[in-house]
């Protein structure tokens, strides 16, 4: 009876209902999950594609077979895999700190260059002859701020940490005087503007207008062949893979809320006192050095580095790709990336004159109709659906 009584209430009332509870959201210090499980699934099925399938087709299947694949489109793939370590470096500091850096091209070309004087290195003790730029200026040895790059673990933290030491500096200033917005792009646009003039400049030691190339061998296999081609991309895309959930972790937490705090109200993040300085300086720092590693994967694929990797167009077309793939969401410009120069490749050739054309278009039309990108727009889509429903 005492059973009955606590289920009914008493003096026979209707029995309670408990309240439904919002969703609960984790708290301020928790870290919640950094993919679903059907995210961790997919994320699993493209590595074992591109570490497994790929090199399976490229190099163990007969080349009249329909499933080959050929070098030329495994470098390809690996190419654009680079540029999209890039784009998800700059959705670091768009998308989620607000911070539109329109020099990003600076901090990747640095990272090819510090990969492509380890590969010069390694092409003169494989030959005994200088660079020929080096002939050129009649210089008999390696400058000394060459000094250690022929060996390819040194050579890869100069990648890493070049860029991040220039970004360090740079931001340390540029944040602490607040240049935000705009008069931030700017500066960012000046300074790989600069960085540009310089190493056109032959008496720097990089090649001047040529930039380095006779790219022979990388640790001790040669440059080119199909074995080295699938090396490479599975190298990127498990670069890709690391700096991806990398990067889901960084924003996941605390750390990825202070940052949309800090880009939606920086005021009021110095009123709860943070120091905004930090944040968004580990936030720049990080993604150069993201933006190196994939420089230094690039520049052994494409067998040259040069200053028109610094272009100031270099870096919009970096912007492009997020805005076109949607901001703030990490996927989404490592799609927009993918796409965008996927086309590229294409229209190039089928209508090399159009291809600026329906690019700037594309992102005319982004911007008007989908201003969250291709990725919020399928979200969008999804939502409406639903509601139909």
């Amino acid at each position: 009876m005492a059973q009955v009584r606590e289920s009914v209430g008493e003096a026979g009332a209707a029995p309670r209902v408990a309240a439904a509870r919002p969703p609960a959201t984790p708290a301020w210090g928790a870290q919640p999950p950094l993919l679903p499980r059907w995210g961790w699934a997919l994320l699993a099925v493209l590595l074992l594609a591109a570490c497994v399938a790929v090199p399976l087709a490229a190099l163990a299947a007969p080349a009249d077979s329909a499933w080959h694949l050929s070098s030329y489109w495994v470098g390809l793939a690996g190419k654009i895999l680079c540029y999209a370590i890039v784009a998800l470096a700059l959705d670091l500091v768009w998308g989620y700190a607000g911070i539109l850096s329109l020099g990003h091209g600076l901090f990747f070309a640095l990272g090819g260059y510090a990969m492509g004087m380890y590969l010069n290195q390694a092409a003169t003790a494989a030959s005994g002859t200088l660079p020929d730029f080096m002939q050129f200026m009649q210089w008999t040895r390696f400058p000394w701020y060459w000094a250690g790059t022929g060996n390819f673990l040194y050579a890869m933290a100069l990648a890493l940490a070049v860029p991040g030491l220039l970004a360090f500096v740079f931001g340390f200033f540029a944040f602490r005087s607040r240049i935000k917005g705009v008069y931030f792009s700017i500066i960012t646009q000046a300074l790989t503007y600069a960085a540009m003039l310089l190493f056109f400049r032959n008496e720097t030691g990089f090649g001047g207008n040529n930039g380095l190339t006779g790219f022979r061998v990388l640790l001790g296999w040669p440059i080119g062949g199909a074995g080295m081609t699938v090396a490479l991309f599975v190298a990127s895309s498990v670069a890709l893979a690391a700096c991806f959930v990398f990067a889901r972790w960084l924003v996941a937490g605390r750390f990825g809320r202070l940052l949309e705090a800090i880009r939606d109200a920086e005021s009021r993040v110095m009123f709860c006192g943070y120091n905004p300085l930090w944040f968004k300086l580990l936030a720049w720092t990080v993604s150069a050095m993201m933006c190196g590693l994939a420089g230094a994967l690039y520049a052994p694929q494409v067998g040259i580095i040069n200053p028109s990797e610094m272009s100031t167009a270099n870096s919009i077309e970096i912007a492009i790709w997020v805005a076109l793939g949607g901001r703030g969401t990490l996927l989404g410009p490592v799609l927009g990336a993918v796409l965008v120069n996927g086309a590229k490749s294409w229209l190039t050739v089928a209508l090399p004159q159009a291809w600026l054309y329906l690019l700037g278009g594309a992102f005319i039309a982004v911007t008007l109709w989908a201003p969250r990108g291709l990725l919020g727009l399928v979200a969008q889509l999804a939502n409406r659906g639903r509601h139909d429903d």
